[in-house]
């Protein structure tokens, strides 16, 4: 079984904005009443999701059941959902939305892209602003072929300074931070540990010391690491906490590199049917949801006493003291600092 992770681009070209956009227009039902009763209730309830969302059948049956919805589920393909909801602002055509992270969120507020809840969530730390909530979590973090490290009799790194290290040169592969989810994520956690102009000089370090960027994190995970079924030549890979459960312990995620991610569901502002959206983000916060994230999206539960499946509570465990990041500062400085960042890249000559 494959991972289900993240991937998903960050900054997308207008010509996938504008197919994306269509694919949603494409959505809007014939006759306004579709989906209604005949006292004109809505019965369905439609949701915006990224690619990677996947809930198991018998989960979305009991929440059929019991909310008296029916459950319609449109993905706005990787990357997109914070895109799709400010290009269908005006005229929504869907009632809630899930995937948005914590480097977005603040976004989504600003912009003014969710409406408030009628009910608070308990607890309320997982609510940002009244109107979205946590849904899951996980970590960004390094993740070694500790096989290869033990056959080589190396030791394998345990920080970001450690891949500045000769011995360690020609060894690591990271995402595009300005294309895939987990490559902004590490690239903001090294801002955060290394400073608005540290993290440049890190950063050209690290490039010279022959760190491969890949384009996503399928392409870093599955063919360029060499802990995985590619059998590629690089033995640390940019990855998440979790992924040491699909290994059995044969790789481990580096607890020091791990960046802090969260995503979250909200009700779009506007939408026709509010209070199906909301019956659905209860049911994500749902003792038996929660339960089945680790297993379904590969994700860690929000909710506390959620127990974890045995590999994940063996292999798994989350980073005991991951990096946060800003959201706020990263939504006023995404832009410029990964335009720096393409810039360095580019005179690299890589």
């Amino acid at each position: 079984m494959k991972l289900i992770h993240k991937v998903s681009a960050v900054l997308a070209t207008v010509a996938v904005f504008a197919v994306a956009g269509c694919s949603l227009a494409d959505q809007k039902t014939k006759d306004a009443n579709a989906g209604a009763d005949k006292d004109g209730a809505q019965k369905t309830v439609t949701i915006l999701t990224h690619d990677s969302f996947a809930l198991d059948k018998a989960d979305i049956a009991a929440f059929e059941k019991t909310s008296g919805y029916q459950l319609k589920t449109i993905s706005a393909g990787d990357g997109t959902v914070i895109n799709q909801l400010r290009l269908k602002k005006d005229a929504p055509v869907v009632d809630g939305f899930y995937g948005i992270d914590n480097f977005t969120v603040s976004e989504v507020i600003k912009e003014d892209l969710a409406a408030k809840l009628e009910t608070p969530v308990e607890p309320a730390s997982l609510m940002v602003d009244g109107k979205l909530v946590a849904i899951d979590q996980g970590d960004v973090c390094l993740n070694v072929d500790k096989t290869w490290f033990a056959q080589k009799g190396i030791a394998a790194p345990t920080s970001f300074d450690d891949l500045l290290k000769p011995e360690y040169k020609d060894l690591t592969v990271l995402t595009d931070p300005v294309a895939s989810t987990p490559g902004l994520a590490f690239f903001v956690g090294t801002i955060a540990k290394y400073g608005d102009e540290g993290w440049k000089e890190y950063w050209q370090k690290l490039l010279a010391n022959g760190t491969k960027i890949a384009s996503s994190w399928s392409d870093a995970y599955y063919t360029d690491f060499s802990g995985a079924e590619g059998k590629g030549l690089y033995p640390i890979v940019l990855s998440y906490a979790s992924s040491p459960a699909e290994s059995k312990g044969a790789t481990a995620a580096l607890e020091g590199t791990c960046v802090e991610q969260l995503e979250y569901a909200g009700v779009v502002k506007n939408a026709k049917n509010p209070a199906g959206a909301r019956a659905f983000i209860e049911f994500l916060l749902s003792d038996q949801v929660q339960a089945s994230l680790p297993q379904q999206m590969y994700v860690y539960p929000v909710k506390n006493g959620v127990e974890l499946p045995e590999d994940w509570a063996k292999y798994a465990k989350r980073a005991a003291d991951p990096i946060k990041v800003d959201s706020q500062k990263v939504a006023k400085q995404r832009k410029a600092w990964l335009n720096d960042f393409t810039a360095l890249y580019q005179s690299v000559g890589k």
